[in-house]
């Protein structure tokens, strides 16, 4: 029991240093604590999960309605979730019961983890590890989201992402042009747009055809 509780306070010292880590906003502890829904949805995400696992199914649901009423984030208990995981404003974010995600992710308002229809068994997606799933990213089915993925603002994704990608669009699909900064954070403002870059393409042939 102790050593339970040591590991979970050890992980929710992590998830502080992460909120400070991520976002600038961050001024001190009080503020942290008391102010990130992100931070809340997490730790009672990790009491409900841990219910779950000892078959509290009913108890650890009701933790996540009404941290869903509170907070505005929905996890459900059954996902598993690694480390240091940062839910950045949080509004909105839905997280299915199969999801499996890795360390060191970063979500935004708006994502959504879930599934294509009634399908039993895994039907939500597997995040890898140092992922980043931009504001409004909908992941959906059994898909894996490799390593050091970034996906960008609105997009999405029905289908796997290879590790160091970005991805973006409707279906999302993979870019090749780097839209990350020096310490490897989604430049969300200069994410390239492949739809246009068609279009440009088809353009230039038309002209050349014109011609």
């Amino acid at each position: 029991m102790f050593e339970t509780i040591k590991r979970g306070i050890t992980k929710v010292k992590e998830d502080i240093q992460t909120i400070y880590d991520n976002d600038p906003a961050a001024r001190n502890l009080a503020e942290v604590i008391l102010c990130y829904p992100g931070l809340h949805a997490i730790i009672a995400y990790r009491l409900a999960h841990r219910l779950y696992k000892w078959h509290l199914k009913l108890i650890a649901r009701m933790i996540s309605y009404l941290t869903r009423i509170i907070t505005g984030i929905e996890i459900h208990p059954a996902a598993r979730i690694g480390r240091r995981f940062f839910i950045d404003h949080g509004e909105g974010v839905v997280i299915g019961e199969t999801t499996i995600i890795g360390d060191d992710v970063l979500v935004y308002q708006q994502v959504t983890l879930g599934g294509t229809g009634k399908d039993h068994g895994k039907r939500h997606p597997t995040i890898g590890n140092h992922v980043i799933l931009g504001a409004g990213a909908k992941v959906l089915g059994d898909i894996i989201i490799a390593d050091y993925v970034r996906i960008g603002a609105g997009s999405v994704v029905i289908s796997d992402v290879p590790s160091h990608s970005t991805v973006v669009g409707v279906p999302g699909r993979v870019v090749q042009r780097a839209t990350v900064d020096e310490d490897g954070n989604l430049m969300h403002n200069k994410i390239p747009d492949p739809v246009k870059a068609e279009l440009d393409s088809l353009r230039k042939e038309i002209d050349k055809l014109r011609q």
